[in-house]
């Protein structure tokens, strides 16, 4: 998307970071239970939305330090898409979301009023505990893809009715 492009969006912007890690077993994604705002009870990657005049990578290096506790280097974070996101019946649930991956931080992952993070290996991410869109893209970025898509959801404002963009993957 060209800065051109986010101006034209009246949705708000946020951010979304998913930290991997080697576990014992093979790789590691830091998920998160949320605790309270949109999305309540599903597991999710720190993030949230990008405050006047902040970049989508200050957000998320200020967003992982206040939901889990860790210290970023904005270099360290990898672009890895946009997502955007359309609730026809719940317009205010609308945004536009950047996605990041990083693989080095400062600190050990702690709770905070927004999250409780665990350590899951990457092959067991129950996806089935996330919203409906994470299984069509996220598989691939974990993989080290990318992704720019448009995800439409359905009127019970959970299932997702439509896709369009690429790194988009039909679940097995």
């Amino acid at each position: 998307m060209t800065p051109r492009d986010e101006s034209k969006s009246q949705h708000p912007r946020v951010v979304v970071v998913y930290l991997l890690r080697d576990g014992a077993d093979g790789p590691e994604v830091l998920l998160g239970e949320k605790r309270r705002g949109l999305g309540t009870g599903r597991l999710v990657g720190p993030g949230g939305k990008r405050e006047p005049g902040e970049t989508a990578v200050e957000t998320a290096v200020r967003e992982v330090r206040e939901e889990v506790g860790l210290r970023l280097d904005a270099v360290d974070l990898e672009a890895r898409g946009t997502l955007d996101y359309r609730f026809p019946y719940r317009p205010s649930w609308s945004q536009v979301s950047d996605v990041f991956v990083c693989r080095r931080w400062q600190g050990s992952p702690s709770g905070s009023d927004e999250l409780e993070p665990r350590w899951i290996p990457v092959a067991d991410v129950p996806y089935e505990a996330m919203w409906d869109d994470a299984k069509y893209w996220l598989p691939g970025v974990l993989r080290g893809g990318s992704v720019r898509a448009r995800f439409t959801f359905a009127d019970d404002d959970a299932t997702v009715a439509g896709f369009t963009g690429t790194g988009v993957e039909t679940p097995a």
